[in-house]
């Protein structure tokens, strides 16, 4: 009788079973991750600029929804750890390591993306919306184009009547940039990262995408 090789427990996209090598890596690398994050952020120092009347984004009491690029996930995984932050993690291997080790840091992880399992994931980052947590999103994650935001952040607005919302970008002054799609941003230890806030929008996707923008500006140095 033909055996299947893989693992038995369904994956957490529902369909094709996990392998034993995923089974593995799901085991491991997300407490290992957020023990590395924690050992690399804590020798990493931060530093914000905002725009004229801009609180710094944590300081605002739920509900809120912010967006940033999916590069500076890993300094926005520290800075902000252990403040029930929900965020928008897509449903897929990748995004299910990431979801675990979030979840070790803190963070409520909301499975879904902007275009696989949009709705669901909508409805689950309303309900921690109305239940007062702040709602991030990568806006351009899960897959790009780099820094070309996606309507998801919109989209939630418009279900929870959100009048506005708020960006972020976090840029190291020295870090390894990894030739992935996102040209994901590993700060080196001991940089300073700047943490730049742009004012508020207005719920719109053209509105949202000039914020984005602005917030690399601002936390660029040539730019301070």
């Amino acid at each position: 009788m033909a055996t299947n090789r893989g693992h038995t427990q369904k994956s957490f996209w529902g369909v094709t079973p996990l392998t034993r090598k995923q089974t593995l890596l799901l085991r491991w690398v997300p407490p290992s991750a957020a023990i590395l994050i924690r050992l690399l952020g804590a020798t990493l120092r931060y530093r914000d600029v905002q725009a004229t009347g801009t609180p710094i984004g944590i300081t605002v009491p739920g509900p809120t929804i912010f967006a940033f690029w999916h590069c500076a996930l890993l300094m926005a995984a520290h800075r902000f750890r252990g403040k029930g932050i929900a965020i928008l993690i897509s449903r897929s291997f990748d995004g299910e390591l990431i979801a675990r080790t979030v979840e070790r840091l803190g963070f409520v992880a909301v499975r879904g993306s902007s275009n696989r399992g949009g709705p669901l994931a909508l409805r689950g980052l309303a309900q921690a919306y109305a239940a007062g947590h702040i709602c991030a999103f990568t806006a351009d994650g899960p897959r790009g184009p780099a820094r070309v935001a996606k309507a998801g952040p919109v989209h939630l607005a418009a279900l929870t009547g959100a009048s506005w919302l708020g960006a972020f970008h976090a840029e190291p002054s020295s870090a390894w940039q990894l030739r992935s799609w996102d040209g994901f941003l590993l700060p080196k230890p001991f940089a300073t990262v700047t943490f730049s806030w742009p004012a508020h929008v207005a719920p719109t996707s053209p509105e949202l995408q000039a914020a984005l923008d602005q917030s690399v500006a601002m936390a660029r140095p040539t730019q301070n």
